[in-house]
């Protein structure tokens, strides 16, 4: 797997490089913007894992690039805003943000919110994993339609949602907690512990067709596995 990448978007000098140099790893790769319309032109050139986004931009709305992202994908989105208002937190978080914070901040803190978001499931832009086949399978998220053995399958959202996280990290053992962070990202601590057992055992029983092999196996005491060879 290739760098992480973080799309700094701020359109003071100063502090977008401040940003990264504080955030620096051998793992990261850098992209800077200084207005909304570099954002775009970056955000529409690049796969990009994270954004940092001032919301008062030079020329427009952070919180209208976040609506153009959460369009298209579901990587983790920080809001850097001079505007300490709780008005201004509801509306980046009902957007989609994934967390907040006011200037003046220390960059220690925005180093820790950073590498708390980074330990999520690194998710795919929608336009690079929207079709997955392979001798057995052929599934097409953006059209919902999902084949085994050329017999078309139903699958609920979030049967749907689980399965394009396994087929985009085929071979990776995803733990429990983190399927069901993405799962119920809005209330996944107050979800049955046995809901993502059942997610999981329904999908494997629509994708076993007419065999009894399916390509999600079990890590016991971990999670799950989409196996590499399937």
């Amino acid at each position: 797997m290739g760098k992480y990448t973080i799309l700094i978007v701020e359109d003071d000098a100063g502090l977008n490089q401040g940003i990264l140099l504080a955030l620096r790893q051998e793992d990261i790769e850098f992209l800077q913007a200084y207005t909304a319309k570099e954002a775009r032109r970056i955000w529409n050139s690049r796969p990009v894992d994270m954004v940092l986004l001032d919301i008062n931009l030079p020329d427009g709305s952070g919180y209208d690039f976040l609506r153009m992202i959460r369009r298209e994908s579901q990587i983790p989105v920080l809001l850097i805003t001079a505007n300490d208002l709780e008005s201004d937190e509801i509306t980046g978080f009902s957007l989609g943000a994934d967390d907040y914070i006011t200037k003046p901040f220390s960059l220690m803190a925005l180093r820790a919110r950073v590498e708390r978001m980074r330990s999520r499931i690194r998710p795919e832009r929608k336009r690079y994993d929207g079709i997955y086949k392979d001798e057995r399978y052929g599934f097409y998220f953006d059209e919902m339609k999902f084949f085994v053995d050329n017999e078309e399958i139903v699958l609920s959202r979030t049967e749907q949602k689980l399965l394009r996280v396994f087929v985009g990290h085929p071979g990776q053992t995803l733990t429990r907690e983190q399927l069901t962070d993405l799962l119920w990202p809005d209330g996944a601590r107050y979800v049955d512990e046995n809901a993502l057992s059942v997610a999981v055992n329904r999908l494997r029983h629509k994708l076993a067709g007419s065999g009894k092999y399916t390509p999600v196996s079990t890590v016991y005491g971990i999670g799950y596995v989409w196996e590499k060879n399937a």
